[in-house]
């Protein structure tokens, strides 16, 4: 379940590392969407207990939208020609594309607080899959951006954005 909550920051990762990004911001975005793994399922595994699971399509619809508007924004930077992007994955940036990355695993927590599931191992393992998926969902998209020089962040905005619509047309 790990592994596959973690694909989500992989393939996002991809698109995203078409920025210029440097080492230390991958490891950081890296650690920032681990963190929001772990902490993302425990506060759906609290959730869990109290609230049913029309609570979950919420968080698909939101972590949907997120990155639509993630998309978008880095397809109006590509477009502007050397400005930079709008929301880099740094600061505000980076806590919205963790948000955005980890509210399935909200989701899930949802489910698992239900069936009371051992609550440490398991965003152990979600946080330990999200952080290394992400590394190398980064490291991959970084390597694609030198080949694709400007049209990089128009190809990454497209998998943001059509990872969105998924999100969106899956409930």
């Amino acid at each position: 379940m790990a592994f596959a909550l973690g694909m989500d920051a992989f393939s996002i990762g991809l698109g995203m590392g078409m920025f210029k990004l440097r080492i230390r911001q991958i490891f950081f975005i890296g650690l920032t969407v681990g963190f929001f793994h772990i902490l993302m399922p425990i506060a759906g595994m609290a959730a869990g207990r109290f609230i049913s699971g029309q609570f979950g399509v919420f968080a698909n619809y939101a972590g949907g939208f997120l990155l639509i508007f993630l998309g978008i924004q880095m397809f109006i930077s590509a477009l502007r020609e050397g400005d930079g992007p709008l929301l880099a994955p740094i600061g505000p940036g980076l806590l919205l594309f963790a948000l955005s990355v980890s509210l399935d695993s909200f989701s899930v927590g949802l489910s698992l607080g239900i069936y009371g599931a051992r609550t440490i191992v398991t965003v152990m393992c979600f946080g330990v899959a999200a952080m290394i998926l992400t590394w190398l969902g980064l490291l991959i998209g970084r390597k694609v951006q030198g080949y694709l020089g400007v049209y990089s962040e128009l190809l990454g905005g497209s998998v943001l954005f059509a990872f969105g619509l998924k999100l969106l047309f899956s409930i």
